[in-house]
């Protein structure tokens, strides 16, 4: 606003609060939040009343807001639908100066005793007017303007906790108010219904509320879950016993079988109103609905309408708002940030906007995929949310506010324009430690591809490292892990095993200055080494791990316990492991495409290579490291190797016979369209086939010809395995064994040739039943899988 003309703010003010109001009352379809709204009809009224000659009669200060839609049939309210005056002020101040204001109403002195007041919640939805004559549902209306609103009743009808007849005795006229609202976990069900049926998602459950009561089809209204409080009344006659308060009036109305809201006080004074306002806020993110503050009410009917009215407000009510929890404000960057498992995040950088009772500079975006769906971009105007203690967050752009400049085209009346900044895109290398960003197929997270080295991920990759089931170093435990990333005495996981004792003395003792902490032994002038022996031993014997727990240990993603003991039974020495492309992975025993993928991906980032020899370096031995299983030999045969390059029609079916006139990959190369067809393809397919090897595939052919030589030439002439008693049989563990613990059990298993899995199917060979076996069981029971107890194991192993 420039002081030198408030006419001209005034009306600049009025066009924008007429047309957000209709955005908002009417199309339910707002482009800023309330508290933008809010703040322009506060300027409104400041300039209204330094300047009474501005105020029109047209000014949104002066009405309620909103019109009748032309479809519904206009509803007149015999007794205004007022609205309330809003208390902007979200302290406790606020509460105080709405109870100084009725007292000094009132003419009540500092003697005189407090007043009584009703204190509900200001719920997010659409105000209706519910007409029961002699007990019975006739009509319902929206607020519309307050003294005009629009017949509504037939999708009122669908709502299920509004009664269509009233318990008990009734007045012969009553006209309930209340508001129409979604529940929160209603509001994300139907999202994901909408979502499924590839139709229109809401951004809110305020707009979803309003535009299923605004339904012109009832049967549309009907699958929209809606809700119902009741919070007052408007006309009424005959009603013989009325309450006197509006407390009363509220029991009477849920007597009537009506709902209303169980959260709710009777307080006394202004103290009384800011403690529940206080309390309120405090549950306000676990409440089931939204709310956007809290509304006070003089109790005593009689001192309301002795109070009466002020303009179109009453003088006996309040609305006490909650800091905004959407406000608008502007993008000034994008970066991304890395997560301490990799997960990549776009964050807006925003200038700063006050919002949910903080200052706000930064916001998440969540994904790619959100960013784009949003179009969210650098210079744009967008609405930021933040609810209770949640990270704020982007909730829309408002598009008519993005930065536009000339763009070739268009003519001097209608220059062509196009958006200044250019779509977000995600950064191709971690911006981190520089390795490469990948996403897998199905996924909407992007994640750096070097877990080991970057030091995004460091402490999550050392906890995971030391773990029980990976590489078990005793005493090193999350506190011990802080201290040694923060205090700079770990970069990577290999100087676990280069720290000595004066190092992690050294440690403890600059983590208590930091933490303001003085041990007892250090106060009696003592150096405890205790601690620091038995963490440099349990770093030391972990040195020696099998080769399948430091593969687990590894944090490659997918790959687990069972995985990894896949990859070192099948590959035999971490070498093989490797070196590996996703191809020859994906040949073995439940490691699918995307697992494959995520190891030769690992292997493949030069980070994580040198994170490997550097813990080789430093003293690592794997244990158990041999040749390839034998069993190999049949998984490296050239039918599965061409399904697994992904060559477009290249299935399984035609890629048997094809590999039949082959003795190598590469041999490919030389075969024309003709040739293939011979070979069992179809023309298109062999057209395919011939584009993927000229544009790059001859090179895979060759290089993974190459691997399988490998492969083939590391094999054992005998199969190792195959002396095992349990050689390609799998079994399930189930209940508590009496003499053996569940990790012995399976430990001998596997030394037997065997496989345990953690669910029973028809591919079962065993079930291993011990005391108190639950369902695993009971299944194995219904398929006819042979079930052994711990006495049934030992013999089975024996060979007996």
């Amino acid at each position: 606003m420039t002081v030198s003309d408030p006419a001209s703010r005034a009306v600049e003010l009025r066009a924008l609060l007429h047309r957000y109001g209709h955005e908002y009352y009417v199309l339910d379809a707002p482009s800023v939040p309330d508290g933008e709204y809010d703040r322009l009809f506060r300027e409104l009224e400041a300039i209204e009343v330094a300047h009474p000659a501005l105020r029109s009669a047209d000014s949104p200060t002066q009405r309620v807001g909103g019109k009748p839609l032309p479809q519904f049939e206009p509803v007149q309210h015999a007794v205004p639908m007022l609205s309330i005056r809003t208390e902007t002020d979200v302290t406790a101040q606020g509460a105080l100066a709405f109870d100084a204001s009725v007292r000094k109403e009132l003419a009540l002195g500092e003697a005189d005793p407090p007043v009584d007041y009703v204190a509900e919640l200001k719920f997010d939805g659409l105000a209706i007017s519910l007409r029961y004559e002699s007990g019975v549902l006739v009509r319902a209306a929206t607020r519309g303007d307050g003294v005009t609103g629009e017949n509504v009743t037939q999708n009122i009808r669908t709502v299920g906790q509004i009664p269509l007849r009233l318990f008990g005795d009734a007045p012969p006229l009553l006209e309930v108010r209340g508001e129409v609202y979604m529940r929160r976990d209603d509001f994300d069900a139907m999202n994901e219904r909408q979502l499924a049926a590839g139709a229109k998602t809401f951004v809110n459950p305020r707009n979803a509320a309003a535009g299923a009561v605004r339904q012109l089809d009832p049967a549309i209204a009907a699958t929209r879950p809606l809700s119902f409080f009741a919070y007052g009344v408007g006309e009424v006659s005959g009603w013989h016993a009325a309450p006197e308060s509006h407390s009363g009036l509220l029991d009477a109305l849920g007597a009537f079988g009506l709902p209303v809201c169980a959260e709710r006080a009777r307080a006394q004074g202004g103290a009384g109103l800011a403690a529940f306002h206080d309390r309120v806020a405090g549950l306000r993110e676990a409440l089931p609905f939204d709310i956007d503050g809290v509304v006070y009410k003089v109790d005593a009917l009689a001192l309301q309408q002795e109070l009466g009215f002020r303009s179109r407000e009453p003088r006996w009510a309040v609305a006490h708002k909650f800091p905004a929890q959407e406000m608008l404000t502007t993008v000034e960057a994008i970066d991304v940030q890395v997560g301490r498992t990799g997960a990549i995040t776009p964050v807006a950088r925003l200038q700063p906007v006050f919002v949910g009772g903080v200052t706000v500079t930064n916001a998440t975006l969540h994904n790619e995929d959100e960013v784009r769906r949003k179009d969210v971009r650098v210079g744009d105007t967008v609405i930021v949310r933040r609810a209770g203690d949640v990270i704020p967050e982007v909730v829309g752009v408002v598009l008519e506010r993005r930065p536009m400049v000339d763009a070739p085209g268009g003519d001097l009346f209608s220059p062509a324009q196009q958006p200044q900044y250019a779509p977000f895109e995600l950064p191709k290398a971690c911006p981190v430690c520089g390795s490469h960003v990948v996403r897998e197929e199905g996924e909407t997270i992007a994640r750096c591809s070097g877990g080991l080295f970057c030091s995004a991920q460091r402490k999550e990759a050392i906890r995971h490292f030391a773990g029980r089931r990976m590489m078990d170093i005793e005493g090193l435990g999350e506190r011990y892990i802080d201290n040694l990333v923060d205090l700079g005495y770990v970069h990577g996981i290999a100087d676990l095993y280069r720290l000595t004792l004066a190092d992690l003395l050294e440690m403890k003792r600059r983590a208590d200055e930091r933490d303001g902490v003085v041990p007892e032994a250090v106060k009696a002038g003592q150096v405890t080494t205790k601690w620091a022996e038995n963490l440099l031993a349990g770093i030391a014997a972990s040195k020696m791990p099998p080769l399948s727990r430091f593969l687990f240990a590894l944090g490659i993603r997918h790959v687990g316990e069972s995985t990894a003991k896949t990859l070192a039974d099948w590959l035999g020495n971490l070498a093989l492991i490797r070196s590996s492309s996703a191809a020859v992975l994906r040949q073995l025993p439940d490691v699918g495409a995307t697992v494959a993928e995520a190891i030769a991906g690992f292997f493949a980032e030069a980070h994580n290579q040198q994170a490997v020899d550097a813990l080789l370096a430093a003293g690592v031995v794997l244990q158990g490291e041999r040749a390839p299983n034998t069993a190999l030999r049949d998984a490296l045969a050239l039918a599965p190797l061409l399904v697994a390059l992904d060559v477009p029609k290249l299935t399984a079916a035609r890629a048997a016979p094809l590999a039949g006139h082959l003795q190598s990959l590469v041999e490919l190369v030389g075969f024309g369209v003709g040739r293939l067809q011979d070979c069992g393809l179809t023309a298109d397919g062999a057209a395919q086939l011939q584009g993927w090897i000229v544009t790059g595939g001859a090179e895979r052919l060759q290089a993974l010809d190459a691997e399988r030589e490998r492969l083939l030439a590391a094999l054992p002439e005998v199969d190792e395995a195959a002396a095992g008693v349990l050689a390609g049989k799998t079994l399930v563990l189930t209940g508590t064994l009496p003499g053996l613990t569940r990790d012995e059990a399976q430990a001998m298993i596997e030394a037997a040739g065997g496989k345990v899995s953690g669910s029973v199917s028809k591919k079962t060979d065993y079930v291993v039943a011990g005391e108190a076996a639950g369902s695993k069981l009971a299944k194995a029971e219904s398929l006819g899988v042979a079930v052994l107890d711990e006495a049934g194991l030992r013999a089975l192993l024996n060979g007996v």
